[in-house]
């Protein structure tokens, strides 16, 4: 491929990551109008998690049909899907309509998030280039995040809801279009091995459970939720069985014999766990503890869109004087930094200190993310790399799936204990309302102190969590370190008698 051709395909695909930052924060902004229209609140919380339970069930297929059809026409299929649900939500009569067409439109993002960073591997061979082109996803990402609830705000004013779905679909079909004109991609030839179609099917059905049943923690019983990760560990563990034994794995269990591979994994859900802590409950600390409204609030996580681009795009520079454990290290110790700000902060803490915690967020994410998916590529072999790629994305989710539904338990306990505490003058009613600055004022004002505290202990415990989780993800970055100098000082013997 011409190096014009190139550039334009690589255009087209960082489309897709700016549809994803577009679909993540606009839909928030349109949230309201949506559940006044279509009457149905009660199923808000799945708007969210059956998008999401699209995308994870969904990411380790699109890998498998690339290799089966090629990525190119597997990227045109997922923008397809995606666009289809779009357009789709943009029509919902009714809340079930709209879930539904979520899914639609998360199974395609499955692809759309993770077929361009296979392509990329075969677009860009020297590690370095791809690195500088993940600065650019970063940006990308990063500034539809920011316009992304600008945008919503307007088109829900102006024109409504409906819009706000309608955006991604011109977009998405531009991306496609753009890349079966100017990517041409090599002939892939069949290998000849049987579909694991008994392996994908236990995987869409064990993770179908294993997430609803993480996003029902809280909500149905602890009986039903207790047997519903019963059968999903199940149905997963017989996956596994029927892996080893596959012609063509949907997740190759050599994957995990891969030390260097495990370790890259390891950090992947660790990193992204932990990080959902400030992304989360950032915007509600500064509208609950210091009274800002909820665009200031939102305003928090400016700083880490910026800071997650220039982390980014740090790493390919230093990449060529220290090494990628050295770079990660680097990114896992500023994350660090970010959570022992929030732990220290009490009641009072001042706004720019959130700032400067997002900010620490946002530099050392962008760095770990941007070192760490071209490490798995790197540390995978070539055969593997599009399902080291898919998987890597896919315990990102699962482990922001998890942390989320944690972070849920640790706040509701804290308010539960709180209001108990409180005797009967503060009510869970109450402390809902404290979380937005309008309905904060009709609260009784003698009671905000306690309230205040309330909340805060709830998000402290939150922090705490994630920062132990840092912590962790530092001490197992600090081991592949030594792996890493071992892994030196070998070669350079090996060198020298030779």
């Amino acid at each position: 491929m011409s190096k014009r051709n190139i550039f334009i395909v690589t255009a087209a695909l960082l489309l897709s990551n700016a549809m994803g930052g577009i679909d993540s924060t606009i839909v928030n902004t349109a949230m309201p109008a949506i559940i006044a229209d279509l009457h149905g609140i009660e199923y808000m919380g799945w708007l969210v998690a059956i998008f999401l339970l699209g995308t994870a069930v969904s990411t380790p297929l699109w890998s498998k049909i690339g290799e089966r059809l090629g990525n190119k026409r597997a990227y045109q299929l997922a923008a397809l899907f995606f666009v289809l649900g779009s357009f789709l939500q943009g029509h919902a009569p009714s809340m079930v309509f709209l879930i539904i067409s979520r899914a639609i439109a998360g199974i395609g993002n499955g692809g759309m998030i993770s077929l361009p960073y296979i392509i990329y591997a075969e677009l860009y061979a020297d590690p370095r280039r791809r690195m500088k082109v993940l600065g650019l996803v970063s940006a990308s990402f990063s500034t539809a995040t920011i316009i992304g609830p600008l945008v919503g705000g307007y088109i829900v004013d102006n024109f409504g809801w409906h819009w706000v779905f309608y955006i991604n679909v011109p977009i998405g079909l531009l991306s496609a279009i753009l890349v079966q004109i100017f990517f041409n991609e090599k002939r892939r030839q069949s290998n000849g091995r049987a579909v694991d179609y008994m392996g994908a099917g236990l995987l869409v059905v064990g993770l179908t459970v294993l997430l609803t049943a993480t996003e029902l923690i809280g909500e149905a019983s602890a009986t039903v939720v207790l047997v519903m990760f019963a059968v999903a560990i199940l149905v997963l563990g017989v996956m596994m069985r029927v892996e080893l034994h596959a012609e063509d794995p949907i997740i190759p269990a050599r994957l995990f014999n891969n030390r260097a591979l495990l370790i890259d994994f390891v950090l992947f859900m660790i990193i992204w766990g932990a990080f959902m802590g400030i992304v989360t409950y950032v915007p509600m600390w500064a509208q609950a503890l210091l009274g800002t409204t909820a665009l200031i609030g939102g305003a928090t996580q400016i700083p880490s869109s910026f800071a997650n681009f220039g982390g980014s795009s740090l790493v390919a520079p230093l990449r060529s004087k220290i090494s990628p454990q050295q770079v990660i290290a680097l990114g896992t110790w500023t994350l660090v930094g970010a959570f022992v700000i929030m732990v220290l902060m009490g009641v009072h803490g001042a706004y720019w200190l959130l700032l400067v915690a997002g900010f620490c967020q946002g530099f050392g994410n962008g760095m770990c993310f941007n070192e760490l998916q071209v490490k798995v590529q790197m540390d995978a072999v070539m055969e593997d790399v599009p399902a080291a790629t898919s998987f890597s994305f896919l315990i990102r989710m699962l482990a922001q799936t998890f942390t989320s539904s944690i972070f849920g338990i640790i706040m509701n306990s804290a308010l539960r204990r709180g209001v108990q505490a409180s005797h009967g003058q503060i009510t869970m009613g109450m402390m809902n309302k404290l979380s937005n600055s309008e309905s904060a004022k009709f609260l009784p004002q003698h009671l905000m102190p306690q309230m205040r505290n309330i909340m805060h202990n709830g998000l402290h415990n939150i922090m705490m969590l994630s920062l132990i989780m840092m912590l962790v993800a530092a001490a197992i970055n600090g081991w592949a370190l030594v792996l890493e100098k071992r892994k030196r000082d070998a070669k350079r013997l090996a060198a020298k008698a030779a």
